[in-house]
């Protein structure tokens, strides 16, 4: 039995590039899709956000001289751009999906609500949700924070490069000391990045549980699934 029925799955954009630097890496996107199917075929009602850093950034944009707001809407093109080729490689291994936008883009993908989500999640489709919240100045945190409250998930999963939350940033300073467990008070007490600001309070106000694990080894997310201890547990 999987340890959870129904989850958000948070992906990074920037681990799309695998080792391109740039762009979608066709052998990470097909591991992602191989382990999502893994734990479909579990019985997990799965619902995924995934970034756009690979492609395009709206902060970073503004810094450079775009409009900040034309900037977010670049990010979230990005987004949806990462969700469609989520889309065909889960398709490519028999995944039923759906991707749901929050802009209106029919055809690419259906004008998302709660409980069109919610009904694809209990036929069985993986849904995936691009267009981070559909507004700008929100990243795709916030957005994975606010898909997890809406389509009732019981913990979100955020899937990164580093194998949980570290007392620093682990990639920098070799001292860093990882956490099995830690409260949303003291991620934001230390500053810790785990998510943005908005997107912790957010899961806390709603005791929405996020646990934070290296998606980029394969078979990690079956673990999670399993209960196996790799991550991190970001709790009330």
């Amino acid at each position: 039995m999987a340890k959870f029925k129904r989850i958000l799955l948070k992906l990074s954009g920037e681990s799309l590039m695998g080792k391109q630097g740039y762009g979608i890496d066709p052998e990470r996107l097909n591991d992602y899709a191989r382990q999502i199917k893994e734990v479909s075929e579990m019985g997990v009602q799965i619902g995924i956000v995934i970034g756009g850093g690979n492609i395009f950034r709206g902060l970073s944009g503004s810094q450079k001289g775009f409009d900040r707001v034309k900037g977010d809407q670049m990010g979230m093109c990005a987004t949806v751009i990462n969700s469609l080729a989520l889309s065909s490689a889960l398709g490519a291994v028999g995944v039923k999906n759906k991707v749901l936008t929050a802009i209106c883009m029919e055809p690419i993908g259906e004008f998302y609500s709660k409980w069109k989500a919610i009904e694809a999640l209990e036929a069985g489709y993986v849904c995936i949700f691009s267009a981070g919240t559909g507004s700008p100045y929100f990243t795709t945190d916030t957005g994975s924070s606010l898909r997890g409250v809406e389509i009732e998930a019981e913990v979100m999963l955020k899937g990164t490069r580093v194998d949980g939350v570290y007392t620093a940033d682990p990639e920098k300073d070799p001292t860093a000391t990882k956490f099995s467990e830690i409260t949303y008070q003291e991620v934001l007490a230390r500053g810790l990045k785990v998510m943005d600001l908005s997107a912790v309070c957010m899961c806390q106000d709603n005791n929405l549980p996020i646990y934070v694990f290296n998606m980029d080894v394969v078979g990690n997310l079956k673990k999670v699934m399993d209960g196996e201890d790799i991550g991190t547990l970001v709790h009330p």
